[in-house]
């Protein structure tokens, strides 16, 4: 059973996010993540299934093999490899924040101009 935590967010109101926006959005769940890491699991925990949940609408919204998919798909599988797994891959706090980092500033800035 797949435990749903943004109830009211529908795939299409998602689809209405900007790319920049629905990374960002999964990016503050993954700041939450860090975050609790050390101080409270389970709300570590929790803050990193309502990021795949957000990740997992993102890649339920792509309607096309490309580029953006390979992303995607490699980022969940990455952040459960550090999350959860033995950091095969070689993460950091330091590379998620640099990562999400830019999408929350592309964001922040697309929201001023309109």
């Amino acid at each position: 059973m797949k435990l749903v935590y943004h109830k009211d967010l529908t795939l299409a109101r998602w689809e209405g996010f900007s790319f920049c926006e629905q990374m960002a959005n999964i990016g503050s769940e993954v700041f939450r993540t860090m975050s609790w890491r050390q101080k409270n699991r389970e709300y570590s925990q929790l803050a990193f299934e309502r990021a795949l949940e957000l990740l997992d609408l993102t890649l339920e919204a792509v309607t096309n093999s490309g580029p953006r998919l390979k992303e995607l798909t490699r980022l969940r599988e990455v952040l459960v490899d550090y999350f959860l797994f033995d950091n095969v891959y070689g993460s950091s706090n330091k590379c998620w924040e640099t990562y999400f980092g830019v999408f929350n500033y592309a964001a922040r800035n697309h929201a001023t101009k309109m």
